[in-house]
């Protein structure tokens, strides 16, 4: 067997765990076992690729690609392995646009080493295609990172004739491409590349913090875009599939989102809409009157509840209480009493974040329950625990046609007997509207750090 195809061999092999991983990651219960797949892919893919000859010749400048592969795993297994559950979707943020960085200046890379030699209208417009797609990744990944972050406001930012603007900047890039194969310029690519870099920014800004799980998603379809178009630049059959799952996958994540949120996906990235701000009503909310209870009391209701649902949000993650939240459910069970958790599919500000942040407090993946399911459970339960969510248990999604969330699928907490709301106060959500259901009658609230409060809850429960 020769060296070539023996390593297009191993690429297969590793194409084909890229699948598995994928069909993994598909439930919370396989995901840890996909990620593992994945992994092992990769690593088989990029010591396969020490080994291939290019021209005749073995690749170049290998001393430079394993120092440059040193300092990355150093910069990225800390940052990884110790990074808050709170600050995941920023380190994901951050990850994909550098993938979308990477894809773009192979692109450009290989541009100067094609020019001289007149290849194919197609080549050069794969070239192209790359360094637009890739640079836009990284620019709106950037900036996604940077509110998720609070380095900046996550507010939308907006200003008159911007949609006009972005769509001259998109037609813009499209008309410098056009104009590269055309004249052979290379010194419109590193125009296209500053217009791709504005472009990125422009696209993100508009967008609010309740939109970052679609966004995010998004620009992760983008990168592996950029990929499968570097993989055509540099004729990599591995990037091509590679970059194709991340692509498709990711486009179907984005579009599965934006049904969740009963939003079309142009509304998400166009309407301006999801401003973390608390608006007039948020302040009016302040003044109407709602009922409070003490740990001790809740305590008590939950002792004597025979099911219990619980809500995550991003509150949850904030707090880092999701420990604490397991262990309270250990408790009510060793009493008898059945705990399942109700998972919105836009909770907190990735996909997954929810199911990301119990499997790391090991809360068992039989117990998870997609929306859909937990509805239906919902209206046998006893108590319905909301721990730092808000806008995707807002009964305005359903009964308010002017409310910006109308559509949207939520949790049904209301369908419980008891509502318990663990919150820090009263302001809302980053949807910045007010909730119907810390007003219902059946709804107790619990003021303090959803960690604090949960930690108390335990306690109380233990003692009856």
């Amino acid at each position: 067997m020769s060296r070539d195809t023996l390593i297009n061999l191993l690429y297969l092999v590793a194409a084909t765990t890229f699948i598995l991983a994928l069909k993994g990651l598909g439930s919370p219960k396989r995901a840890r076992g996909g990620n593992v797949v994945a992994a092992i892919g990769m690593v088989i893919a990029i010591a396969a690729t020490f080994f291939k000859h290019v021209d005749g010749h073995a690749l170049y400048h290998l001393p430079l690609m394993v120092v440059a592969m040193v300092i990355g795993i150093a910069i990225a297994v800390p940052a990884a392995r110790f990074v808050k559950m709170t600050a995941m979707p920023q380190l994901v943020a951050i990850f994909n646009g550098v993938g979308g960085g990477a894809a773009s200046l192979v692109s450009i890379t290989e541009f100067s080493h094609i020019h001289s030699s007149h290849p194919a209208t197609y080549v050069v417009l794969e070239v192209l295609l790359g360094v637009l797609i890739g640079t836009v990744s990284f620019s709106g990944s950037a900036i996604a990172f940077a509110k998720l972050q609070e380095l900046m406001t996550g507010r939308p930012v907006t200003y008159a004739g911007q949609q006009v603007i972005n769509a001259l900047l998109g037609l813009g890039g499209l008309g410098l491409i056009v104009a590269i194969l055309v004249s052979s310029t290379s010194a419109l690519l590193w125009v296209l590349l500053a217009l791709a870099f504005v472009l990125g920014i422009a696209f993100v800004l508009p967008i609010g913090g309740a939109d970052v799980p679609v966004l995010i998603s998004l620009l992760n379809s983008f990168t592996g875009l950029a990929v499968a178009a570097s993989g055509f630049t540099i004729g990599s059959n591995l990037l091509i599939v590679a970059g194709t799952l991340v692509g498709a996958s990711g486009i179907l994540l984005t579009r599965l989102m934006s049904k969740a949120m009963g939003r079309s996906l142009a509304n998400i990235l166009f309407s301006a809409f999801g401003s973390a701000t608390t608006g007039a009503a948020g302040g009016a909310g302040e003044q109407r009157p709602v009922r409070s209870g003490s740990p001790e009391d809740i305590g008590v209701l939950l002792s004597l509840a025979s099911r219990v649902v619980v809500v995550p949000g991003y509150g949850l993650a904030v707090a880092q209480g999701q420990h604490v939240l397991r262990e309270l459910a250990e408790v009510l069970e060793s009493k008898g009493i059945e705990v399942i958790y109700a998972i919105h599919p836009v909770a907190g500000r990735m996909p997954g974040h929810m199911n990301v942040l119990l499997a790391e407090a090991n809360v068992p993946y039989e117990q998870l329950k997609e929306m859909d399911e937990a509805n239906t459970e919902l209206t046998t339960a006893d108590v319905a625990l909301v721990v730092g969510a808000n806008d995707t248990v807002n009964p305005a999604a359903s009964d308010d046609k002017s409310s910006p969330i109308y559509g949207m699928p939520i949790i049904h907490a209301d369908l419980a007997e008891n509502v318990v709301f663990l919150k820090r106060s009263m302001r809302p959500g980053f949807a910045g509207i007010e909730n119907e259901l810390l007003y219902n009658p059946k709804t107790t609230l619990v003021f303090g750090d959803a960690k604090d409060t949960l930690t108390k809850l335990v306690a109380s429960v233990k003692a009856n």
